[in-house]
């Protein structure tokens, strides 16, 4: 059996449990692509790359197995799962529950302090897309999020969400490909920082949904033709989410693709 072999630098020879180090060095390699979904590694070998020994590169890789980012295959190694269709639906069901109440609740509450802290975040993704920096524009958009998270004050509901995006990134899903660009994910954040800043709670809420419905069912697209799988969007979608009518940008005729398309 032939195993991919991660370019992974060494772990420093100080301090720090060596679980630890070896589950955020492998959450950064997935995070950057350096290990990739669908493809086979061995424990030994990761834990030669990193310069430790295999219990705690195991026990790390056991966190990721609970976490639902990799499964373990009998003397074959693990392999770093893709996202089945569901999964993303699923997610991004959460997201909208408690997204969208969020961005109603910032608009209510938002002052000088926020509107000038959101135009921030948007301006450093303004500058991540023009540099085609995908790994910057990705931290940038998770904190102009929290930001909207936190200005609605529960601490629990902003650690779910900020969970669920990790989670989505690390599986491997990103809408920045050949039908959505950086810039045009960019914009699209505006109509809801807009209406944040303007304190209009109703259009916050809308625009909120409207981005969310948007990128799930693009993700959940991209798990269809990724997992092979014979199910329409439609079906996933419906299954996963309540939503009210709304408005979203998926082009027409997206909402039955199929893997075979």
């Amino acid at each position: 059996m032939t195993h991919a072999v991660p370019d992974l630098d060494l772990l420093p020879a100080a301090c720090g449990r060596r679980t630890d180090q070896a589950l955020l060095a492998v959450r950064t390699a997935i995070d950057r692509g350096e290990m990739k979904p669908g493809m086979k590694y061995s424990v030994y070998q990761l834990a030669k790359s990193l310069g430790i020994s295999r219990t705690p590169t195991r026990e790390a890789l056991l966190r990721l197995e609970d976490a639902g980012l990799i499964t373990f295959q009998a003397r074959q190694g693990f392999t770093l799962r893709v996202p089945e269709p569901r999964e993303i639906a699923e997610i991004f069901a959460v997201r909208l529950a408690l997204e969208t109440l969020a961005a109603r609740r910032a608009a209510a509450f938002c002052d000088q302090q926020l509107a000038q802290a959101l135009s921030h975040q948007r301006g450093l993704m303004h500058d991540a897309a023009a540099a085609a920096d995908e790994t910057a524009f990705a931290q940038h958009d998770l904190r102009l999020h929290d930001l909207i998270m936190e200005a609605a004050g529960n601490n629990r509901a902003r650690a779910i969400v900020k969970s669920l995006r990790e989670t989505t990134r690390l599986l491997g899903a990103s809408t920045a490909d050949n039908t959505r660009t950086l810039h045009d994910i960019e914009t699209e954040h505006d109509p809801v920082l807009s209406a944040i800043i303007d304190r209009d709670a109703d259009r916050a809420e809308l625009a909120m949904r409207t981005h969310l419905v948007n990128t799930g069912k693009l993700l959940v697209i991209q798990a269809i033709e990724c997992t092979k799988s014979s199910a329409c969007l439609n079906e996933v979608w419906s299954a996963a989410v309540e939503e009210s009518e709304s408005p979203t940008t998926v082009a027409p005729g997206e909402s039955e693709v199929r893997a075979d398309r």
